[in-house]
């Protein structure tokens, strides 16, 4: 499976858990992973940067296709998948072009077919690499990902790179955002309009090839984590991190 690049847990479940990998599709463990399973196998795409489970539904999840790290030995995928049955059978949600895909997926707690979605654009050859592009921004669906719509008024003008979601539990109006940018215009997000739109609280960037995730603390919306060599860490909405 290469590198497991992203897991999720069932709430209300302590021994339920997905693993996505690199290169080996997505795994279920149903003991707290002590064993594992395979359940993408099926799919026409073994690289996975992206798992999460609904938290009013856990049947209901969806799979972000194509590592988020563009290593030289990334493999691309070919979109989003919806599961709707535990991981038995899935149906592509999102597709955009052959050099871009979904490196960050955060849905609405209080409404599962409420989705956000990061779009990074990238290719990465022995002898090139597209890192970022006018393709890379945000989309939201609200009918489950049949239908998507670009979101960016407050987001950076002018090309954009790769992409960190999370949407805070305790009040799920408010999204955060880490965000690469040309000419330093990157860093933290805030979005407190269920993403209509955004504002930029923070000039912080990290090698986002590796680090453009974003956690939210799940009781305090004001409080963030911002992965680095370092992981960092916000009381006041992204405004200062230490």
């Amino acid at each position: 499976g290469g590198r497991t690049s992203r897991v999720a847990g069932v709430p209300g479940d302590a021994i339920t858990y997905y693993a996505a990998t690199a290169s080996g599709g997505v795994w279920k463990s149903t003991d707290g992973g002590m064993k594992w399973k395979a359940i993408f196998d099926d799919q026409p795409v073994a690289s996975i940067g992206a798992v999460a489970v609904a938290p009013s539904d856990p049947n209901v999840i969806y799979v972000g296709s194509g590592e988020a790290n563009p290593r030289g030995n990334v493999a691309a995928g070919n979109g989003i998948y919806k599961s709707t049955d535990g991981g038995k059978t899935w149906k592509a949600s999102l597709t955009i072009s052959e050099n871009t895909g979904v490196t960050d997926v955060v849905f609405d707690p209080r409404n599962p077919d409420v989705l956000y979605a990061a779009s990074y654009q990238r290719r990465r050859h022995a002898w090139t690499l597209i890192d970022g592009g006018p393709e890379c921004t945000i989309h939201k669906s609200t009918d489950g990902g049949a239908s998507w719509q670009k979101i960016e008024s407050g987001l950076p003008a002018g090309q954009m790179g790769r992409i960190g979601l999370a949407i805070a539990p305790s009040i799920p109006d408010v999204l955060y955002a880490h965000v690469e940018a040309a000419n330093k215009k990157g860093g933290i997000f805030r979005s407190t309009d269920r993403g209509t739109t955004w504002e930029k609280r923070n000039g912080y960037e990290t090698t986002m090839m590796y680090y453009a995730t974003i956690y939210t603390d799940p009781k305090n919306a004001d409080r963030i984590y911002v992965m680095n060599f370092n992981i960092m860490v916000s009381d006041d909405a992204g405004t200062t991190l230490k």
